[in-house]
């Protein structure tokens, strides 16, 4: 979002939020809107009213579109895991979304995902055209770089109390990421190896589904060497990043992974699932594995570590792939799409389209 008024400077540009904690995050040159947080509310009545009012030509939003909407919508479907893989949801959660995004899709003027797996996987759900889904790829923050090790560790020591070398894994807790599989993977490395003094580190924000993963590392033997930090804000995690020995992301199903992409733009060794998008955005700048294979896991984690040379050398790839993927790229395609949506020609001067609304809803 940050690049959308360099880009569009005689854009009006508005941000609706639905809570006061959002306000920070949203750039400054952005106009800011709270609406409220009760989604039937925000959604059933009160954004599409104001969205009348502010006389916007483009509502963008992820997922859910409001009721009534009087403007045309862009739409971002992240993934269709919740089509693809319902297990991992709730009934009510399942229902709702499966609902709620295909009446969105059906009354778009754009639709917008991360990946090509998405974009298929969007195209197979709903019966579309995938020529009708615009790819548009995230992207890691300038922030996620390479930092001196030692003062990573040093910092992550003093932050967090961890102070033995570990692997990572980020990503909210919850059972599609798969960090159960992953505990399981650390406990037959270590019977294996029993030699290694890695530590396995969690960070992501708890779910309904968290006192789950952390009740099995509760019964690990190895659970004085398993840790969860939460959630990590953007300032601290890049330490995080920098001081691990090797970043797991073990995960069932992703739309596209930004924590992998986070992990390489800081050099990480990576070791990931080779489910779904994750191959597309690591490419072969990581070492893959089947996330339903816990012997396999367990092996791939042993040969990088045990393969220093060959785990910096990824490491090194890693930095350059992920600087292949750009938000100021992104904010292009995007600022295109809206004008599309709006019913002006692309390419078109900023001044064409008066008002491009972005939401969270």
């Amino acid at each position: 979002m940050e690049h959308y008024v360099s880009l569009a400077p005689d854009v009006e540009f508005l941000a609706y939020v639905a809570s006061d904690e959002a306000v920070p995050r949203i750039p400054a040159d952005i106009d800011t809107r709270v609406v409220s947080s009760n989604p039937y509310l925000r959604l059933g009545f009160q954004f599409g009213r104001r969205l009348k009012e502010d006389r916007a030509s483009v509502v963008h939003v992820q997922y859910t579109a409001p009721l009534g909407c009087s403007v045309p919508v862009v739409v971002t479907v992240h993934d269709v895991s919740f089509v693809e893989q319902p297990e991992f949801f709730s009934s009510f959660r399942q229902n709702q979304l499966a609902f709620t995004v295909k009446r969105t899709i059906r009354q778009a003027a754009r639709v917008l995902t991360c990946s090509e797996f998405s974009r298929k996987a969007i195209a197979r759900a709903y019966g579309m055209d995938p020529e009708r889904i615009v790819v548009v790829p995230n992207a890691a923050s300038p922030s996620f770089r390479p930092l001196d090790r030692q003062k990573s560790s040093d910092i992550v020591r003093r932050a967090f109390g961890l102070n033995a070398p570990y692997l990572l894994c980020v990503g909210n807790l919850q059972r599609r990421k798969n960090q159960i599989g992953l505990i399981r993977a650390f406990e037959a490395l270590m019977q294996d190896q029993p030699d290694l003094p890695q530590h396995l580190v969690f960070v992501g924000k708890e779910t309904a589904q968290a006192p789950e993963i952390r009740a099995a590392a509760r019964r690990s033997p190895l659970q004085g060497r398993i840790h969860f930090t939460g959630f990590v804000a953007d300032d601290l995690l890049p330490w995080l990043y920098n001081a691990c020995d090797l970043f797991v992301f073990p995960s069932f199903y992703e739309g596209f992974g930004i924590p992998l992409l986070e992990a390489m733009a800081c050099g990480c060794p990576v070791a990931s699932s080779n489910r779904t998008a994750l191959p597309e955005v690591g490419g072969n700048a990581a070492l893959y594995f089947d996330p339903g294979s816990i012997s396999g896991m367990a092996r791939t984690i042993h040969d990088m570590l045990r393969n220093l040379d060959f785990a910096a050398t990824l490491g090194r790839s890693a930095v350059d792939r992920a600087r292949e993927f750009s938000w100021r790229r992104s904010a292009e395609i995007v600022l295109d799409t809206y004008r599309e949506a709006a019913g002006q020609p692309a390419p078109a001067t900023a001044s064409s389209l008066p008002r491009a609304v972005a939401s969270g809803s």
